[in-house]
């Protein structure tokens, strides 16, 4: 039984506050599931349920008294924020400052003991009252805190009340995909204050409270560091582990300050695989003598993660991560399960599509999800919801911190097998990504961290590499992945230009780790690319897609978006409410066969080096001033050989390039489509090696003279180089050229930007 039966046996108000009904059983209550079963003590009580509620418009609640004895106007269902049905509010505006009020009678069990007060999330500053006293805050809104509550209370009703505040828009504080106005593009309904379980949890005068463990295989054992709250002396920790029931394993030692460690020998060896999963469970105890002054249980998965080369082995195998963009979002509750079978079905539902894991895109995922992972054997990518962020110094705190608290608590599931801490970066991130990562690597050594998906990576020896890639045509995306490990393009291009996106092949596992994004079934939204005519042609273009990267044996992985819809975002393998569009026998064998990868491993050899080289500016982009001239454009379809030399243009218009709705465009382009003209000059001497740079989004076509010098589809998120060298050397002519360009654009960001280089 989840609930303490003591609590009471009836809904009333009492001294006009809200109690729980203790008659109620645990499934009658919302998400009444034990939150951690990572980190279960027997002797804990739900608070989720029936709240009063309040928006603070003025943000004058402390002033009028809220903080104690005080009704509140309106009523919320906890844990389900007041943007969500399951919430009761409907409240779809900025709320800066929301407050929450309940009262509790302390379960029979509970009394003599500490009591600590766990809260899930709170988006994203909390203020947390019990009997009107202060009993702490949290700056945060994605991860989980508790605070210890004793001191503050009494016999009978017991009243807390929460203050959160919320500034979405501030840019102080990271966000992810909760719009700043309106649900728009690829971002959605905000979330605001609670929006995970709230609960009581009573512990001994001494307790554990915190622990790492990290799986040693090879050895059969796992090492085991835990964090012991105490003043006491003459305690000892002992750790237990069981596999079927039966003890398998134990250490035990004297407390001595905070840290204290062991070394658990496992009699029984089983590994945590991919889709087989064992699980041990995990038993602490704090002793005094034969008495157990607390108590607390856990599990592990005894597998471990490498790096050996080009590949990420998982057990000292080449596992190709078949990830899904899992966004977590729900209809009913936005960043909130509507319950715990929910979480568990998006993984198996993932799983039906042949896919063996996920990113958890650019949302913390609670606890229960990561357990079902755990329990399911699949494989996620811890992340952070970095968007919304400035990425100023003086903000920095609030983004360490609160990694610090998620890598502490998710870092023992074995099912998360890499970290990536940002996600789409400009190249400003720089510095608080290196931060970042050195960070990661100090407190988890044990995993890969990836400092950012797409766009600007600017960790200088990294340990994996990424690139996004939403072409949607199967032939030229595998095309461009065959060459990037073959030496071939992207080159490294003058720092003047930006950190550049993925840059060249660093001879380090990589992965496409968002692609695809086909829409279907867009009426009222939209996907990635033109969405396809009819199902087969779906099907086509989604099994060319997966193939491109499944037959690259130096793909690690792949990750494709995404599993669901997400509001006006239709580019899911099933519907927003969880409907499946497709028949998903047929994408579980396109997605699920045998990957080059697992039959060879990687084949490429170390990358080319390529020493400085010292460039001429034949055309200029933004970033080459004065070098950078102004193109005749027009957003209308011009007539036949709108890109020869000799066309006229005079009727078009005049502007500077960058083209596009960036915030570093210079000539604003909102259309689907554009096109350039522009000159430049050659002197007519010889040169090496010619590069295209480039920022596009999203396909593009180039001409010199008439002739085509390249051809790209997708999108990239910062410039880029390519070597051009053949196809410039045939188009170019001495003195005056012509150059001429088609961008076409689908859905979000758009931008064009380029520079031809020649080396001397």
């Amino acid at each position: 039984m989840n609930i303490d039966r003591n609590i009471g046996n009836r809904m009333a108000f009492l001294a006009g506050m809200l109690l729980l009904a203790a008659t109620a059983m645990a499934a009658e209550l919302p998400r009444a599931e034990h939150p951690r079963p990572d980190a279960f003590r027997s002797n804990w009580a739900t608070l989720n349920g029936e709240w009063q509620f309040e928006i603070d418009e003025a943000g004058d609640g402390e002033r009028r008294g809220l903080i104690t004895g005080k009704d509140l106007a309106a009523r919320i269902t906890v844990p389900f924020s007041p943007e969500s049905k399951l919430g009761g509010v409907g409240h779809y505006g900025l709320m800066t400052n929301v407050w929450y009020r309940r009262s509790f009678d302390l379960p029979a069990g509970m009394k003599g003991r500490r009591v600590r007060l766990h809260f899930g999330a709170v988006d994203y500053e909390a203020r947390v009252w019990v009997n009107g006293r202060l009993a702490g805050t949290h700056v945060g809104g994605n991860v989980s805190f508790a605070l210890e509550i004793t001191p503050w209370l009494r016999d009978g009703a017991n009243e807390i009340v929460v203050k959160a505040h919320d500034e979405t828009a501030s840019g102080r504080q990271p966000t992810g995909k909760q719009t700043h106005s309106v649900s728009e593009g690829c971002v959605y309904t905000r979330t605001t204050g609670i929006w995970q379980p709230v609960w009581l949890e009573a512990v001994g005068d001494s307790f554990v409270d915190g622990f790492s463990v990290v799986p040693d295989p090879d050895r059969s054992r796992v090492l085991v560091s835990c964090s012991v709250n105490t003043t006491e002396t003459n305690l000892t920790l002992v750790a237990e582990a069981f596999a079927d029931g039966k003890l398998v394993g134990r250490d035990s030692c004297p407390v001595s300050g905070r840290d204290n460690r062991l070394v658990v020998d496992l009699k029984k060896k089983r590994l945590w695989e991919v889709g087989s999963p064992f699980l041990y469970d995990l038993k602490f105890s704090l002793k005094t003598g034969t008495k157990v002054v607390d108590d607390v249980a856990s599990y592990f998965g005894l597998r471990k993660v490498s790096i050996n080369g080009r590949a990420i082995l998982i057990n000292d195998k080449p596992v190709f991560q078949r990830l899904i963009l899992d966004q977590g979002f729900y209809p009913d509750g936005i960043w909130t399960a509507p319950s715990d079978e929910a979480l568990k079905h998006d993984i198996e539902m993932s799983m039906a599509a042949g896919y063996n894991g996920a990113r958890l895109h650019q949302k913390v995922f609670e606890p229960r999800f990561l357990y079902w992972a755990d329990k399911l054997g699949y494989l996620v990518w811890g992340e952070f919801p970095n968007w919304g962020f400035n990425y100023r110094a003086t903000n920095y705190a609030n983004v360490i911190n609160e990694w610090t608290e998620i890598l502490m608590r998710d870092r023992n599931h074995p099912a998360i097998i890499g970290w990536c801490p940002f996600n789409e970066t400009p190249g400003e991130a720089g510095e608080i990504q290196n931060i970042i990562l050195h960070e990661t690597k100090a407190i988890d050594p044990t995993r890969p961290t990836l400092e950012t998906s797409g766009w600007s990576h600017t960790v200088k020896a990294p340990e994996v590499r990424d690139d996004h890639d939403y072409n949607q045509d199967p032939a030229s995306l595998k095309k461009r992945w065959l060459e990037f490990f073959k030496g071939g393009p992207p080159i490294k291009i003058p720092t003047r230009y930006g950190a550049g996106s993925s840059g060249r092949d660093e001879g380090v596992p990589f992965m496409v780790s968002e692609f695809g994004g086909i829409g279907w079934a867009t009426e009222g939204g939209w996907g990635y690319g033109a969405g396809p005519k009819n199902i087969e042609e779906f099907y086509t273009r989604y099994e060319g897609l997966v193939a491109a990267l499944l037959d690259n044996p130096d793909m690690f992985g792949f990750c494709y978006t995404q599993l669901t819809d997400v509001e006006q975002e239709h580019n899911g393998l099933y519907y927003y409410d969880r409907r499946p569009k497709f028949d998903l026998k047929r994408l579980h064998a396109a997605t699920s066969r045998v990957a080059a990868y697992e039959r060879t491993g990687p084949t490429a050899g170390k990358p080319q080096a390529r020493g400085a080289q010292e460039w001429q500016v034949l055309l200029g982009a933004a970033a080459d001033g004065n070098l950078a001239r102004p193109y005749r454009y027009t957003t209308e379809a011009p007539a036949t050989g709108w890109n020869a030399a000799g066309f006229n243009d005079a009727t078009w218009a005049e502007g500077l390039a960058p083209f596009g709705n960036l915030s570093i465009s210079r000539t604003e382009w909102k259309t689907s489509d554009i096109w350039l003209r522009g000159a430049f000059e050659w002197d007519g001497k010889d040169f090496g090696t010619a590069s295209l740079v480039i920022f596009h989004d999203e396909d593009t076509e180039i001409y010199v003279n008439g002739e085509k010098i390249w051809s790209r589809g997708g999108f990239n998120n910062a410039y880029e180089g390519f070597e051009i060298t053949a196809a410039l050397k045939k188009a170019v002519r001495k003195g005056a050229n012509t150059i001429a360009v088609h961008t076409h654009q689908t859905a979000g960001g758009q931008l064009i930007d380029l520079a031809l280089l020649v080396s001397k």
